[in-house]
């Protein structure tokens, strides 16, 4: 990874690439493989060079449908990149915790009082390479703001903000840039609003790039 850019870093990435990550081994290989037998055939894509950060939250949206997660998996697959979500650490539990971890979960351990934000902020201080994809609705309802859970993470874990957009219009999944968070979140909303402006979630009606949400 290179130097860590200043604070309030905007990069827009370029659309026309979609270049994947290393090989990564057999089985990933096939994982891709399958990916992108599953968007062929669905008539599904991707876009943008997805960056080799060690570590970033990866904006999800928009998040109206149960669907969403299965595209924004195989696209990680696509680009060779293992993807997780965050979830409580009881769902990794015996009997079928091995297969919820194989589907990308990591364990949030909420022990002690803490709050989600510390909580995940901890799970990016003690790995080295963490690619977090977190859905800024919070829900597949209708919301009309974004919680900003997602940028306090990004922001206390000295990690960027990459841009995942599931356009239901295009059928694309574009990784469309990546900010670093200034720490004036207003400001910085303004610019990761543009990137999801013209996106279509699979329910339109549900999805909106309204204002952020303390959580």
């Amino acid at each position: 990874m290179t130097d860590t850019p200043p604070p309030g870093t905007h990069i827009r990435y370029d659309l026309g690439r979609a270049d994947p990550h290393a090989f990564r081994g057999i089985g990933p290989e096939l994982y891709r493989w399958a990916s992108q037998a599953l968007f062929a055939i669905v008539g599904w894509k991707v876009a943008g060079a997805y960056p080799h950060h060690d570590k970033a939250v990866i904006l999800a949206a928009p998040h109206t449908s149960n669907w969403d997660g299965l595209w924004m998996v195989a696209a990680a697959g696509i680009y060779r990149v293992r993807l997780r979500w965050m979830g409580k650490a009881s769902l990794a539990r015996f009997p079928y915790g091995w297969l919820v971890r194989l589907s990308g979960l990591y364990p949030i351990d909420r022990s002690g009082g803490k709050d989600l934000v510390r909580a995940t902020v901890d799970a990016f201080e003690a790995s080295d390479h963490l690619q977090m994809a977190i859905a800024p609705e919070g829900t597949r309802a209708a919301v009309g703001e974004w919680k900003s859970g997602f940028y306090h993470i990004a922001r206390l874990a000295g990690v960027p903000i990459v841009f995942a957009v599931m356009d239901y219009g295009t059928r694309t999944v574009r990784i469309s840039g990546e900010i670093w968070p200034s720490g004036d979140y207003e400001a910085d909303l303004a610019v990761m609003r543009s990137h999801y402006a013209d996106a279509r979630g699979k329910h339109a009606g549900r999805f909106s790039v309204g204002s952020g949400k303390q959580v």
